[in-house]
């Protein structure tokens, strides 16, 4: 190849290399119109005109620089479970919006306590309820138990009445020098004279009472023998062929005294 060829080749590349580079040179200069202008009295003025031009770049980048929208409403209801307030990192939140978020955070947290304090009082009442039904239970059974022991002692009382009333029945049974026998409600009465009649003389010669009711002396020391053995008198037939009645208190202690 020719020399003079490969020198002007050299110097065409030389050249663009030099204007490329003269290009890129005046771009990165500052234009005259963004320069300040010097002002009169730009000395007098000092650091707070260079706070001043600051300040206006400095709300310029912001209002150019992209915001983040705060979470919306909805995003805000799927994050509802979480105690915590979750903001996106770099997002800005004004101080309405969050305090409608720790307004709902909060009323959260209080629904759940409610809840909570819902549910241990319902529990406290199904413990109070079992509770009562387990003495309502408890009482029915008692009451039970007791009416039957009344029952029965009713039953054992009235069975000891009617054996009582065969034996006094069989007492007074009228012998051949006694009373003509009669219907039940005369014996029974005989029966009920007879006790009275002691228990109001308190002391009563045998032979008399016998007389006075028309029977044998042996056979109204044998009544008044069964009747103490029915508990239905209480007292001693001394020597003299008296009977002395008396109940069970006065009887023990006469027999002490003697």
């Amino acid at each position: 190849m020719d020399v003079t060829l490969l020198v002007a080749l050299g110097s065409v590349i030389l050249l663009l290399i030099i204007s490329v580079a003269l290009f890129f040179k005046k771009s990165d200069k500052p234009k005259a119109d963004d320069r300040p202008r010097p002002g009169p009295n730009r000395a007098r003025e000092g650091v707070p005109r260079r706070a001043q031009l600051a300040r206006n770049r400095g709300a310029r980048l912001r209002a150019n620089a992209p915001q983040e929208q705060p979470p919306s409403d909805d995003e805000l209801n799927q994050n509802e479970g979480q105690r915590e307030i979750e903001v996106p990192d770099g997002a800005k939140i004004g101080a309405k919006k969050k305090a409608k978020l720790e307004a709902k955070a909060e009323k959260k947290a209080q629904r759940e306590a409610e809840e909570q304090s819902r549910a241990e009082r319902k529990k406290k009442e199904q413990l109070a309820d079992e509770e009562r039904k387990k003495a309502e239970a408890k009482r029915e059974a008692e009451e039970k138990r007791r009416e039957e022991e009344e029952r029965k002692a009713k039953e054992e009382k009235e069975r000891r009445e009617h054996e009582e009333y065969l034996k006094m029945k069989e007492a007074f049974s009228v012998e051949e020098e006694g009373f003509e026998e009669g219907e039940e409600g005369n014996e029974m009465n005989l029966l009920q004279e007879f006790v009275a009649y002691i228990k109001n003389n308190k002391v009563v010669v045998i032979e008399d009472l016998a007389a006075h009711f028309k029977l044998k002396t042996q056979a109204a020391i044998d009544r008044i023998r069964d009747l103490q053995k029915d508990d239905i008198l209480t007292g001693v037939i001394d020597d003299r062929g008296k009977f002395i009645y008396a109940k069970g208190a006065s009887l023990d202690c006469g027999t002490r005294r003697k």
